[in-house]
């Protein structure tokens, strides 16, 4: 094997391995940054007005500022927020407030072109629940022409007129872009012309968003793409020295 090509199989591979750990970082620091800076910073100086007030020392809380005590006491106070907000939300009073406050964004001119499409892609992405309710199984499609299958999420059974018209059960299924599945198509197609895959949502997930490289163990192909061919082209060989 050529230099120039051990080295690129060498660096690939090496990518490969650290690009997941890094952008797990990168994703950890950037969430800090994010709560630190819209939630935690505002806690911090409610806590530093709070100390000022009770007449501690000035020099004292300027030197426990610059030691970064206060930046971390204001990111878990802004973290154990957002969990008490999650408790409140989960409560009767919780869900009609908040209900109020989407009805109040719905009905702003500007805000309700955005704030739709904003909720799906993080229900989509950060609520489990949400998932398990609007993806409920994983099938392959026949999509989009005859003889080409495409993975698909069933979502629900479609609109009712098309089953009435067809004569047939109907299913609703989200065909997933990659690399972002969150989204894609929406096709309506009979549940018989569908084929049910043991895989689980996340299993789904993973492959679409890997262009297909990482697939469920379970449903790997016992034969490698292209073996077939050089299966034939071996018996033609043969063949022929015959």
């Amino acid at each position: 094997m050529p230099v120039t090509a051990r080295f690129k199989a060498y660096f690939l591979r090496g990518l490969a391995a650290l690009l997941p750990t890094v952008l797990t970082i990168w994703i950890c620091v950037w969430g800090y940054r994010v709560i630190q800076k819209y939630i935690g910073a505002y806690v911090t100086a409610g806590i530093r007005s709070l100390i000022l007030s009770f007449g501690g020392s000035t020099a004292e809380l300027e030197k426990f500022w610059v030691d970064k005590a206060l930046d971390v006491a204001g990111f878990v106070i802004a973290l154990v927020a957002v969990c008490i907000l999650a408790v409140l939300l989960a409560t009767v009073a919780g869900r009609a407030l908040w209900r109020v406050i989407e009805n109040f964004i719905m009905n702003t001119p500007v805000l309700r072109r955005i704030y739709p499409y904003i909720k799906q892609v993080t229900d989509f992405l950060l609520a489990q629940e949400s998932q398990q309710k609007f993806l409920k199984r994983v099938v392959a499609v026949e999509y989009p022409r005859k003889g080409i299958w495409s993975l698909g999420f069933v979502t629900g059974s479609g609109i009712k007129k098309v089953g009435e018209t067809t004569g047939e059960a109907m299913l609703a299924v989200l065909i997933p872009t990659s690399p972002t599945p969150f989204t894609g198509f929406v096709i309506m197609v009979p549940e018989s012309s569908t084929i049910p895959l043991d895989v689980t949502i996340e299993e789904a997930l993973r492959f679409t968003v890997s262009g297909g490289v990482v697939t469920p163990a379970a449903t790997r192909a016992s034969v490698e793409p292209g073996a077939n061919l050089q299966q034939q082209k071996q018996e033609k060989v043969e063949v022929t020295k015959c």
